[in-house]
């Protein structure tokens, strides 16, 4: 993927800017030109995803997670941005998530946010063999005391708390 000349990376960086600043909206103002172009950059789709996930803009969130995928179907970002959307865009919900993070899960297979994710989904749907398959799966892969860590924060892993204790 071709890198963002001058003034497109400098427009970025300012929208990068005022979104850490928590000014969403001069944030995506500063996208806009960007957004407009034929084919916008995966960097202006990641940064203005960002930026509608912050608004919990999940059907715009979802079409702009839909274009990175389309644009950039080599970073799991838009898989998992995409999925996160969809659980929570209007005619979305957890089976709709599911369905379009698992072929990331072979797409990328080492990457340790869609195995967890995919955990997250299945036991919030109670298909608690698959969660367990795919929190084994991401252990395999990441960092195991990290993922305990963070999987026993996760309220979407809460029935499986007690056996992650165990793990």
């Amino acid at each position: 993927m071709d890198e963002l000349d001058y003034p497109d990376r400098h427009r970025l960086t300012a929208a990068l800017g005022w979104m850490e600043l928590g000014r969403l909206e001069e944030a995506e103002q500063e996208l806009l030109p960007l957004l407009h172009q034929p084919q916008p950059h995966p960097d202006v789709l990641e940064l203005h995803w960002a930026i509608l996930a912050a608004q919990q803009r999940w059907d715009e969130a979802v079409q702009t997670a839909e274009a990175l995928v389309q644009r950039a179907p080599d970073r799991p970002s838009g898989w998992l941005h995409r999925a996160y959307a969809l659980r929570r865009a209007r005619q979305g919900g957890l089976e709709r998530a599911w369905e379009a993070l698992l072929p990331a899960a072979e797409r990328f297979p080492r990457e340790v946010l869609v195995a967890y994710n995919l955990s997250c989904y299945a036991c919030q749907m109670h298909r608690l063999d698959e969660a367990r398959h795919w929190l084994r799966r991401a252990w395999a892969i990441g960092d195991p005391a990290e993922l305990k860590r963070m999987a026993l924060q996760d309220p979407d892993l809460a029935q499986l708390h007690a056996e992650i204790e165990r793990w």
